[in-house]
C-alpha cells in the first residue's frame, strides 16, 4: 500500500485498490467486503469496522463503470427459470430469491424458457426495459447458455450451469464428481455391471452426470454399457425399470431421485428386492428419499450454497465488473442409505 493510498504493484508503480485488495487488507472474503459496502446485515460490527478500516487505508472506491451503474440501480435481478417443476431448478431458484431478499434486492421472475432464439431474447429485452441491474439465468438446456452468451448485453448475466467450460459468469454444483461418487461407491461395494439411467442429454446436469459415470467406470476397468434415456420423472424411470435386464451383481446409477423412484416401484413389481438382488443410487437427495423404501443411496447437492454464490456473483459483478473471477464448482456430498450393498 502507497502512502497516498492504493496499491504499491512489484514494479513501484501504484494502481487503483479493488475490492479484492480490500479484502486481503481487512483478511476477509471479497462477499464479506460486498455486503459491508452494501450496508447489509448479518456482518459483525467488529468484520464491519475492519472492512471499513481497510477502505479508508486503501481509499478504495468502485471503479468508474461500476459507479455509473451504481447511479442507475433499481436493486432489481431479473431471473430467467425454464418451464419446469424438476427439484433442482425450483430449489435453485428458491434458494437464490433468499439470498437476493437478504440482499435486499428484488427479483423479476420470468418462467417458462424455450430454447427459441427470438423468444429468449425477447425475455432478456424485456427484463432490461425493467431496467434490472443484473439478469440471472438457470439453465436446463445448452441451447439456451449458448444464446445469451451471444448477446450483447448491458448489464452483468449470471448462469447457474453445469459445464466443464469455466467461466467468470458461471456458478455451478459439480455434477461430474458428484456422479463419480455414486459408482465410485458401487464398484467399491463390488457391483461390476453399473447401469445408468440419464436425464434428457440436452440438459447440462446430465450431460456432467453421463460424463461422470463413464469416467468412474473406466477408472475401475468396467464396462459402460450405453445409458437408458429418461425425463427426469418418476413415471419416465418406472417405464425404464420395467424393461432394464437386471442379472446378479448388477447396480443402478439414476440421473436423478425421481428417475429413481421409478425404478424402485418398478423392480418391485418384478419381484426384485432392492438392495439385495439389484443397489440403486440416486441424484439430488429430494426431502423423500429417506423415506422411500428401501431409504436411497443418493448425492446431496447444496442448492442453499448455490443461491447464496449466485447472489455473490451479482454483487461483485455489478460493483466491480472488472474483478469477477472464476468460482470453483460447490461441492456434493454422498448419502448413503439402505438401497445399496455388497454384491458378495
Amino acid at each position: 500500500m502507497s502512502e497516498q493510498g492504493g496499491v504499491t504493484a512489484d514494479d513501484g508503480t501504484t494502481r487503483a485498490a479493488n475490492i479484492f485488495d480490500v479484502a486481503r487488507l481487512a483478511g476477509v472474503s471479497h462477499q464479506t467486503v460486498s455486503r459491508v459496502i452494501n450496508d447489509l446485515p448479518n456482518v459483525r460490527p467488529a468484520t464491519r469496522a475492519r472492512v471499513e478500516h481497510a477502505i479508508a487505508q486503501l481509499r478504495y472506491s468502485p471503479s468508474p463503470a461500476a459507479r455509473a451503474l451504481v447511479t442507475r440501480r433499481t436493486r432489481t435481478i431479473g431471473l430467467m427459470t425454464p418451464g419446469v417443476s424438476d427439484f433442482g431448478p425450483t430449489s435453485i431458484a428458491m434458494h437464490f430469491n433468499f439470498a437476493a431478499r437478504t440482499a435486499r434486492y428484488n427479483v423479476d421472475t420470468v418462467s417458462g424458457l424455450d430454447t427459441d432464439p427470438a423468444g429468449v431474447r425477447g425475455v432478456v429485452e424485456g427484463l432490461l426495459r425493467q431496467r434490472v441491474d443484473a439478469i440471472v439465468l438457470i439453465v436446463v438446456d445448452v441451447d439456451v447458455l449458448e444464446i445469451v452468451r451471444g448477446l450483447d448485453l448491458s448489464v452483468p448475466v449470471v448462469a447457474s450451469a453445469s459445464t466443464s467450460r469455466r467461466s467468470p459468469s458461471i456458478v455451478s454444483i459439480d455434477q461430474y464428481r458428484g456422479a463419480r461418487s455414486a459408482v465410485r461407491h458401487l464398484a467399491e461395494l463390488g457391483h461390476e455391471r453399473i447401469l445408468h439411467v440419464a436425464g434428457p442429454l440436452r440438459a447440462p446436469d446430465a450431460l456432467e452426470r453421463v460424463r461422470g459415470w463413464r469416467d468412474e467406470l473406466a477408472a475401475h476397468r468396467l464396462e459402460a454399457v450405453e445409458p437408458m434415456i429418461g425425463d427426469w420423472t418418476p413415471a419416465g424411470g418406472y417405464r425404464i425399470g420395467s424393461q432394464l435386464d437386471i442379472e446378479p451383481g448388477t447396480a443402478v446409477f439414476a440421473a436423478n431421485d425421481h428417475t429413481a423412484i421409478g425404478l424402485l416401484s418398478a423392480f418391485r413389481e418384478r419381484g426384485l428386492r432392492i438392495p439385495e438382488d439389484v443397489s440403486v443410487v440416486g441424484f439430488d437427495d429430494v426431502p423423500e428419499a429417506g423415506f422411500l423404501y428401501p431409504p436411497l443411496t443418493t448425492v446431496r447437492q447444496d442448492f442453499a450454497g448455490l443461491g447464496e454464490q449466485m447472489m455473490q456473483k451479482v454483487l461483485v459483478a455489478v460493483e466491480e465488473p472488472d474483478s469477477v473471477t472464476e468460482a470453483p464448482p460447490l461441492p456434493t456430498h454422498l448419502i448413503v442409505r439402505q438401497s445399496t450393498r455388497s454384491a458378495n
